[in-house]
């Protein structure tokens, strides 16, 4: 029976994607370590280590649709990890050719190398959608390039902005993120196969032979040394996705708070019944916002965790590795329903330009108090700019009267500035400062990198 989010007949699909538990479903990890051990016995063959008869009869035979899983259990429970449980029944599989199965393996070098596999699948789909939701903020930036909106400091009101430049800096950390994962991929899609304490010594000199051929039948790089004990690679690939959950949390903080009734800016697509209340119709609620803030932290635990995993000692943890039998499929797991979340809720982004304007108008005109404050600066110097800004400011929310009225009132501005330049400077369209040319330059060179 379920007992966690993960495999909840309920909660699966919510903190999880079908494509994503797949990969590390319990048939597809045990048909990786069976994959793993019939390459091994198929290089060897090669190799001359073992008979090739028997190397056909394993690949013929070895069945992971018919391992008895509550007999691997079993075993698993007495011996501690799942190979070896494994081996003796692939062994019955395979009949005489059975003992040649597991040639000069260790337990580790099948899973840390099945892992690897299930890494690499499990990144493609990262890849797949981080491209997918790379796309979507492309589009928002361009769209709205010029959409002109309130920028927040402290969740305040500060100087005015445009939501492409908001979806450009969402896009700008994606676009990080796909670098990065270009970049981890040569450390990280690396098999292991070592042997008992990581020389191949039961190998003789074909230890290395026989190591380089595994990898290249299973389409995974080699490693100049065993990592079995240096668990960096693995900890990298957990820190990457929880950067790009953490990013993922950032854009839905956003728009949870862009979604709030008062602000009403940008809202998840529509869905009959989506983020609704169970006792107030009117409610609509930041659901996918939600579910992604709720996974990115979900992800920096496991983070944790893969961080404590790289104290191994010596040759062979006695451990730390068995942290990562949790952390690794469950950051995955995370990672996949935070992506997925993102991108279908950002290629459906409902966003609200005539909102975000009257927004921006709610104090008046002093969201561009500084444009004038730099303007006045030219002649009274900057602090008594200041000086001068911030009582007119003050006085004209006081007094409910729009910014532009409180400063042609006052002589000690308009003998520097008359009423035209006025208009000009607390237009706030006016004030966007490199905004405009900071998005055109990123996607300028984006399209140079894509292509």
């Amino acid at each position: 029976m379920a007992a966690t989010v993960f495999d909840s007949a309920i909660f699966r699909d919510t903190f999880a994607t079908p494509a994503m538990r797949e990969i590390f479903s319990e048939p597809a990890t045990v048909a990786r370590y069976v994959e793993v051990e019939v390459a091994l016995a198929q290089v060897e063959a090669r190799l001359g280590i073992i008979p090739q008869d028997a190397a056909d009869s394993i690949k013929r035979l070895a069945s992971a649709k018919d391992i008895d899983l509550p007999q691997l259990r079993q075993a698993t429970n007495v011996v501690g990890y799942p190979i070896v449980g494994l081996v003796a029944q692939l062994a019955k599989q395979c009949g005489a050719a059975g003992r040649y199965l597991h040639w000069g393996a260790t337990t580790q070098d099948i899973m840390d190398t099945a892992v690897v596999l299930q890494i690499k699948a499990a990144l493609a789909i990262v890849e797949r959608d981080l491209a997918a939701i790379d796309g979507a903020l492309t589009e928002l930036a361009k769209t709205f390039r010029g959409t002109v909106m309130a920028g927040r400091t402290h969740l305040q009101h500060a100087l005015p902005i445009t939501f492409g430049y908001k979806a450009a800096v969402w896009l700008s950390a994606v676009l990080r993120h796909r670098r990065r994962l270009e970049e981890i991929k040569p450390r990280l899609l690396v098999g292991q196969f070592a042997g008992a304490a990581g020389t191949l010594a039961s190998l003789g000199d074909k230890g290395l032979a026989v190591h380089d051929a595994l990898m290249r039948e299973l389409g995974l790089g080699s490693a100049a040394m065993p990592w079995h004990v240096g668990r960096d690679n693995v900890a990298e690939a957990v820190s990457l996705l929880a950067l790009i959950t953490g990013s993922l949390a950032k854009i839905a903080t956003d728009i949870m708070l862009m979604m709030q009734t008062e602000v009403a800016e940008a809202f998840e697509p529509f869905e009959e019944g989506r983020g609704s209340s169970s006792t107030m119709p009117q409610k609509r609620n930041p659901i996918a916002c939600e579910l992604i803030i709720a996974a990115a932290r979900i992800v920096r635990q496991q983070a944790g965790l893969m961080f404590d995993a790289m104290a191994a000692d010596h040759e062979r943890a006695t451990g730390p590795w068995h942290l990562e039998w949790l952390a690794v499929p469950e950051a995955f797991l995370a990672t996949g329903a935070a992506l997925a979340q993102a991108r279908a809720m950002l290629e459906g982004l409902i966003v609200e330009p005539e909102r975000m304007r009257r927004n921006l108008e709610l104090t008046g005109g002093a969201i561009v108090a500084e444009a004038v404050m730099m303007a006045l600066a030219a002649y009274t110097g900057r602090q008594e700019a200041h000086h001068i800004l911030a009582h007119a400011s003050r006085s004209a929310l006081a007094n409910g009267r729009p910014l532009l009225a409180e400063l042609e009132r006052e002589d000690k501005v308009t003998k520097h500035l008359d009423a035209a330049r006025l208009r000009q400077l607390t237009d706030p369209a006016n004030y966007l400062g490199s905004a405009l040319a900071m998005v055109d330059r990123l996607l300028a060179g984006r399209g140079r990198a894509s292509g």
